[in-house]
């Protein structure tokens, strides 16, 4: 009896990293120190020394059920992409810049190949952010998880001065919302999703004229990395009051979490055009419209609060850095919350 015939085979772990280096090697930072296979990911520190009083940010994530499309596609090259969004998203909604990003990969067996494709895609996101991949974990386990499936999660450090954190403090009556447009239903609500639609081949293989495309390349689709427009705004001399990463709890949880009290969002429906994913699964569920939006972006991946004089620079600055932004909304006086109207 060895290892091997135990399950675990340490020759496909070695094969796993040897294949995944060069996408790792393309998100490497000036800071990174060593390469990859130490035991721990090194990272210098010393350029924050510039800012007043550096604070480090973290976030850790990972991309829920909706691997389960992964598995059903045999597509695996966007759902790292996924993983480093939802950790680096938060990061950036609090003023930070992403510095690195360390993966967790636990599979029923290790498949080298597809294990390096996984990779392939966090390495994607990492460059998308502009963060770098120091490390990572590839588990595998035998008798625990079936050998063909993997869950996937991840864990990001970045970095702000005190002085440019976001935390909603200054938010006030007459600022305005502006919203960034979402890829579709990103990395949140798939538990619902896969309850409204069978996780098939031939269902996610059928055309929906709606949609423009399969119903597993809209569901599948990455989600959107809104790191470079929120460095876009802040290049541009604009100062970001409040902001939210809408993610699982939709609207109604995540845009609160950006308000002082006495102050309320008013978010105008019509103000966006709501992407045809969210219309589609809201006629096939037979799903109210609240519960939509307290489960899903419905077409907004983040939302900031700004002054109003700011908001035309803002939107300019979101679409230097390559995302749609819209004026969704105000915020009012009244009882922390939102009101959909």
């Amino acid at each position: 009896m060895d290892y091997k015939n135990a399950g675990v085979d340490i020759e496909a772990g070695y094969k796993s990293v040897e294949l995944m280096k060069k996408h790792v090697k393309e998100t490497m930072r000036p800071e990174v120190l060593g390469g990859l296979g130490g035991f721990a990911g090194a990272f210098d520190l010393s350029g924050i020394k510039n800012m007043e009083e550096p604070v480090l940010l973290s976030g850790t994530d990972g991309c829920g059920t909706k691997v389960k499309l992964a598995f059903v596609m045999d597509k695996h090259d966007t759902i790292g992409i996924d993983a480093v969004a939802m950790c680096v998203n938060d990061i950036a909604c609090s003023g930070g810049e992403p510095l690195f990003f360390l993966d967790y990969i636990a599979c029923g067996k290790n498949y080298p190949e597809k294990i390096a494709t996984i990779v392939s895609g966090v390495a994607e996101g990492c460059k998308q952010s502009e963060c770098a991949l120091v490390g990572g974990e590839t588990a595998e386990h035998p008798g625990l998880m079936p050998e063909d499936e993997y869950d996937l999660a991840g864990f990001a450090v970045g970095v702000a001065d005190k002085k440019d954190i976001i935390n909603g403090e200054d938010i006030k009556p007459g600022d305005v919302l502006v919203g960034m447009a979402s890829s579709g239903v990103h990395s949140n609500g798939f538990s619902l999703v896969r309850k409204v639609f069978e996780m098939t081949k031939e269902s996610l293989d059928t055309y929906y004229d709606e949609l423009g495309k399969t119903l597993g390349e809209a569901l599948i689709a990455p989600t959107k990395i809104y790191v470079k427009a929120l460095k876009s705004i802040k290049n541009s001399g604009v100062r970001v009051k409040g902001c939210s990463h809408i993610t699982g709890g939709g609207f109604y949880e995540n845009i609160p979490r950006m308000l002082p009290d006495g102050v309320r969002a008013v978010v105008k429906k019509d103000s966006y055009e709501v992407p045809a994913i969210f219309k589609l699964l809201a006629k096939k569920g037979d799903i109210a419209e609240e519960m939509m939006y307290n489960t899903f972006n419905m077409g907004l991946g983040m939302v900031i609060a700004l002054d109003p004089e700011d908001a035309d620079k803002a939107m300019e600055a979101i679409r230097a850095a390559g995302e749609e932004p819209y004026v969704v909304g105000h915020i009012e006086a009244g009882e922390k919350g939102v009101t959909l109207c």
